[in-house]
């Protein structure tokens, strides 16, 4: 099986709350498509401080997420960390 193969694209809604700690991520939620994500994460941001979708590449072997690509944000959600 060749890297293509066992790599998929997936979309995921991440909410962020307001502790003390400042901004914590609540449960991720999946999406089934890019536009579907962003959908979802505009109806759940009057709930939450921040949300934000992203699209991600997931190796089918080992569950591993790679490579998240931004599609979205509503509200406060944390600085991207640079490498």
């Amino acid at each position: 099986m060749n890297t293509l193969d066992q790599n998929a694209e997936k979309y995921i809604i991440i909410p962020y709350r307001k502790d003390r700690r400042g901004l914590v991520a609540a449960e991720m939620r999946p999406a089934q498509t890019a536009i579907s994500a962003e959908r979802i994460a505009g109806l759940m941001a009057d709930r939450f401080a921040g949300v934000a979708a992203y699209a991600v590449t997931i190796d089918t072997e080992t569950g591993e997420m790679n490579s998240p690509r931004l599609l979205a944000t509503f509200g406060e959600v944390p600085a991207e960390e640079e490498d």
